[in-house]
């Protein structure tokens, strides 16, 4: 996997650039977030400061999700509960606070994208199940799977890519209840490396955008679509 590293720090830079190539990954370096808006189209994720000298990092990763779909994962000093939820809502598919571990930044890295892989259909045998037509229709929602296109009464609405596959999750099977373990391994490919409090965030967020009361919580165990 090729990872932008957007970090102004040199030698963190290059600690973060020499373990993920000993994990297996390719790395490219940026220092600027401007640079880092120039690059990502060359990658397959992106590892985010947040603490750049030209422009916010959050930032940074609004510009690129508004434009693409590509992993990103923040990594900062910052670990105050009000940057890592904006982070999220911003488009952030992961927050990581520092100190790190490289092999748990691999660890996470491989988890998101293996929810965009075809592979992971044959991984996760619960798929099997899915419904076959590429048209979900929940009252006055509307899901087209394969454009990743939701609408509601007509109007379409900007999910982020985990919002979308949360509801195109409990979509599949209206009324019944997705636990918070099954929703991080079935919609987002996590293994045990995501932290289910976020979720959370997602889903305060997907229901204020589609503005109906159609994502019920059922308390201990997780979610579910009113059918």
């Amino acid at each position: 996997m090729h990872v932008l590293i957007v970090e102004d720090d040199h030698d963190l830079a290059m600690e973060l650039h020499c373990g993920l190539e000993s994990q297996g990954f390719r790395g490219l370096v940026a220092s600027t977030g401007r640079d880092a808006l120039d690059l990502h189209t060359e990658v397959e994720a992106v590892l985010l400061d947040i603490g750049l000298p030209d422009m916010d990092g959050l930032e940074v990763c609004r510009k690129i999700r508004a434009t693409s779909n590509v992993p990103i994962i923040i990594l900062s000093g910052r670990s105050d509960e009000f940057d890592r939820v904006l982070g999220l809502k911003l488009g952030a598919d992961d927050y990581v606070t520092k100190p790190h571990s490289v092999r748990e930044l691999a660890a996470r890295f491989q988890a998101i994208t293996r929810r965009t892989r075809e592979i992971q259909d044959i991984a996760v045998p619960a798929r099997e199940a899915r419904i076959r037509s590429n048209i979900r229709k929940l009252r006055e929602i509307r899901i087209d799977v394969d454009s990743r296109r939701v609408t509601v009464n007509e109007r379409e609405i900007r999910l982020t890519r985990r919002e979308f596959d949360f509801l195109e999750l409990l979509a599949r099977e209206p009324g019944k209840v997705f636990s918070r373990e099954a929703i991080m391994i079935e919609a987002w490919g996590y293994d045990g490396a995501g932290d289910t409090r976020t979720l959370g965030v997602h889903v305060a967020s997907l229901r204020k955008k589609l503005g109906l009361p159609v994502i019920e919580t059922v308390r201990g165990v997780g979610f579910r679509l009113a059918s």
